[in-house]
């Protein structure tokens, strides 16, 4: 069981003012500082929840993405489907299996300093492979693909699913008015005749809202996650997301996958904030960012009793993240790959600086390996490497993801593809 406590960081939660100080961990939860193992930051580094993204496919995380043609832009996600099966990254994807692009997946997020995700395929699709991921892709939630006759019929129908996430106390998650065709505009109207319009709902995309849907959505207590870099990018037009904030709706943010969206979520927060000012003449504050990829998004899978804070009796989901920036909010909104000190799920580190072995007992343990980011040796749940190594073998040539911030140790100095 792990007993250890995180000294002299500056502490950054939800609902609470910033403040240096030590966080303890228990077992699997956050608890008073104590325990057997001591690791002092020294005030240089901030102490979050780690992050959490309300959307993604993680079949799909592959580059590069797939658009419309150069000049046009699609009015439903329907076209977009049919050019990436005929596309050049569709055909390389296929000489990879789930496995390996679920791996990549969990990897796109673990990098990103994510621990929880939804990956928006029904279960009979990812139920046998979501556990063996390094971090936490939800099994207790219900989807439609989304509400349009043509959708893809995930589920047993959006009714069905609906009523079987309020049994349970799960989110029901659906894309929603993703385009702007008759049936598309109306998804809104759709969830209302249906009488399924409540504080269950998370609609994804919801580029087509009206202010009259807008106003619905947040009576009903519904959440939405924002994907600004993939709705810009097929198209060219985002939610509204400033009159949503000013509604008062749960909104939270989502990388859809990589085969239209950013990199990973620390893309996307960059983006999406520069989007907001490019849109509006006006900052995204930071510390709004920071609360839409924590505590809103908690709450937008029902798990704000579990993560999302860091209070005690919470799971230890923990990002250490290097202090580049006197405002904490500013820090993580600005933070790369590169600057991930530690990550912790459930109390249990999965990725960080070698420092933190003894949390480990200053051992690297079974199951874990090393790889060396930028100039930092750091360890890893699971052997990244190995899987970066095994897709380049099995497309036969040297692929670049960017989301995963090594390069593997024996072809770091070869920029020849692999024969």
């Amino acid at each position: 069981m792990f007993d250890y406590t995180l000294a002299n960081g500056v502490i950054v939660s939800p609902g609470k003012k910033a403040h240096t100080g030590d966080l303890g961990v228990k077992g699997e939860k956050i608890a008073s500082p104590g325990g057997t193992v001591k690791v002092n930051l020294k005030g240089k580094s901030f102490v979050y929840p780690s992050l959490i993204n309300t959307h993604d496919h993680l079949q799909g995380n592959y580059r590069p993405p797939v658009g419309p043609k150069k000049g046009s832009f699609y009015l439903t996600w329907l076209p977009w489907d049919n050019d990436l099966k005929a596309s050049e990254t569709f055909k390389e994807r296929s000489n990879l299996n789930r496995e390996d692009l679920y791996a990549l997946s969990g990897y796109k997020c673990l990098f990103s300093g994510v621990t929880t995700v939804n990956d928006h395929f029904p279960h009979h699709f990812n139920s046998q492979i979501l556990p063996t991921l390094p971090i936490r892709a939800i099994e207790e939630y219900c989807l439609a693909h989304e509400s349009s006759s043509y959708d893809l019929k995930w589920g047993d129908g959006v009714e069905i699913e609906h009523e079987r996430a309020v049994k349970n106390n799960w989110p029901f998650i659906t894309h929603l008015d993703e385009g702007f065709d008759k049936e598309a505009m109306h998804g809104v109207d759709t969830m209302e005749n249906l009488k399924i319009l409540d504080d269950h709902c998370l609609f994804v995309h919801c580029i087509a809202f009206s202010d009259e849907d807008i106003k619905k959505i947040a009576k009903a207590g519904a959440s939405v996650s924002w994907c600004g870099f993939s709705n810009m990018f097929m198209f060219n037009v985002t939610a509204k997301v400033r009159k949503m904030l000013k509604a008062g709706v749960n909104l939270t943010i989502g990388t859809d996958s990589s085969a239209t969206g950013s990199a990973n979520l620390l893309a996307e927060i960059k983006y999406d904030r520069k989007l907001y000012q490019k849109l509006y003449g006006e900052d995204l504050p930071a510390k709004k960012i920071f609360e839409m990829v924590t505590i809103n998004s908690a709450k937008a899978f029902r798990m704000q009793n579990k993560i999302g804070t860091l209070e005690d009796g919470m799971l230890g989901d923990i990002l250490v993240l290097k202090a580049k920036n006197d405002c904490p909010y500013e820090n993580l909104v600005n933070s790369d790959m590169k600057d991930i000190e530690l990550l912790t799920l459930a109390g249990k580190p999965v990725y960080g600086e070698l420092r933190f072995l003894d949390l480990f007992d200053g051992k690297l343990p079974e199951g874990y390996t090393q790889i060396k980011v930028g100039n930092r040796e750091m360890f890893v749940k699971g052997d990244p490497e190995g899987l970066y190594k095994e897709i380049r073998r099995k497309i036969g040539k040297k692929k670049v993801l960017d989301y995963l911030p090594f390069e593997p140790a024996e072809q770091a100095s070869s920029s020849e593809d692999i024969k």
